[in-house]
């Protein structure tokens, strides 16, 4: 694999975004219909939407592994029927949606060391994380101003991640496709689109398995975690099935 380099990262908790703040305090059928708004609101620029979870495919679910704290992880490359198959950053999160998952987010030092060693163990080059710059209605707060430094987040769990600029207190590569620390938004430099996904790539530009800001339009293979969320909802609305 060459010169593999990890960082050593101590995450402390960051701020929760606002809307998961509502969630607080509330009861499950509050969460039911807040979680059915989110979905019903979460369109993109390009009409596509983000999907909810479907009962049975949670039901159905496939998990690889189970990390210390019990929750299931899936691996698309391990399943003969997504191996060799690549997603968008959106195709691929709906995937794990349906299914009472997301795409993993990586909160402490110790799941990103597990999952990244997963990665170099199964010998993938890349994968799609939950990670994503907010860049739509309400990132103009204050506290995720610039966006670039302080609006990155964990999609799944709705955690904002540390400024880009504490650079132990995340896994972004200090190096890329022009040599520079990420996130450093190459492509759109380069003319092409916005780079506002989170990859984790497998020292493809030889510095290391670190994580790199992508153009959400490419495709990768991908990781999903049980999402806790949307494993209440579906319990919630679906008391028969056991998911």
């Amino acid at each position: 694999m060459g010169n593999l380099k990890s960082k050593h990262l101590e995450y402390r908790p960051q701020v929760k975004l606002e809307w998961n703040e509502l969630l607080k305090g509330k009861t499950m059928k509050v969460l039911m219909l807040l979680s059915a708004l989110a979905v019903a609101h979460a369109q993109f620029n390009n009409g596509r939407i983000l999907e909810p979870p479907v009962p049975a495919q949670c039901v159905q679910r496939i998990i690889h592994e189970r990390y210390s704290d019990n929750k299931g992880y899936y691996f698309s490359w391990r399943d003969p029927a997504k191996r060799g198959v690549e997603e968008d950053w959106l195709s691929a999160r709906n995937f794990c949606r349906q299914r009472c998952m997301d795409l993993v987010s990586l909160e402490t030092s110790d799941e990103n060391e597990w999952v990244k060693a997963r990665i170099v163990q199964d010998k993938i080059k890349y994968i799609w994380t939950s990670g994503r710059l907010c860049d739509f209605k309400g990132c103009n707060r204050p506290d995720l101003l610039p966006n670039e430094i302080n609006g990155w987040f964990w999609t799944a769990e709705l955690q904002k991640l540390a400024p880009t600029t504490n650079r132990q207190q995340n896994d972004w590569s200090e190096g890329g496709g022009i040599g520079k620390p990420q996130p450093d938004n190459r492509e759109l430099q380069q003319g092409g689109a916005a780079e506002h996904c989170v990859a984790i790539l497998n020292n493809f530009y030889n510095d290391g398995v670190h994580w790199h800001d992508v153009a959400c339009h490419h495709r990768k293979p991908f990781v999903c975690e049980e999402n806790d969320a949307l494993l209440k909802y579906v319990r919630y609305t679906n008391p028969n099935l056991r998911v």
